[in-house]
């Protein structure tokens, strides 16, 4: 018996604002689907090279009064990055907060316009600690 992973789905609100968050992180759309009679849409990003490893993003269209404000029952999605530094600053330049800072050069967490936590990994060993990140305080829930 096999079993092979095939996406994490997350409901958004703002599909536009949601999808940018993604492209900061180097994810770009690889698939679409939009359904009239259900009013929604599906569309699937992943990093260059993974497409087998995607996010599906679902909207529907007139809004959905059902999505929590906080969608911590969800978990979180985890990158691995060439260099977490380069990429919290990256983020934090286009206004992404860093809500637990990469302090130890491995982990990082932000979170999407959505509320939905993103864990950054440094690939391979750690980096060495470096500022501004290593006396930077958490901010909000990650």
């Amino acid at each position: 018996m096999t079993i092979r992973y095939l996406h994490t789905m997350v409901r958004v609100k703002d599909l536009d604002k949601t999808m940018a968050f993604f492209e900061l992180l180097g994810l770009r759309e690889i698939r679409r689907m939009d359904n009239e009679a259900g009013r929604f849409s599906l569309i699937f990003m992943a990093p260059e090279g993974q497409e087998e490893c995607p996010v599906e993003l679902t909207h529907n269209w007139d809004g959905d009064d059902k999505l929590p404000d906080d969608s911590r029952h969800f978990g979180h999605l985890a990158y691995s990055v060439d260099n977490i530094y380069e990429m919290c600053a990256h983020l934090q330049k286009n206004g992404v907060t860093i809500n637990r800072p990469p302090r130890d050069g491995h982990m990082a967490f932000v979170r999407s316009p959505d509320n939905i936590s993103v864990e950054l990994l440094q690939e391979g060993d750690a980096l060495e600690p470096a500022e501004p990140w290593a006396s930077m305080e958490n901010t909000g829930h990650w």
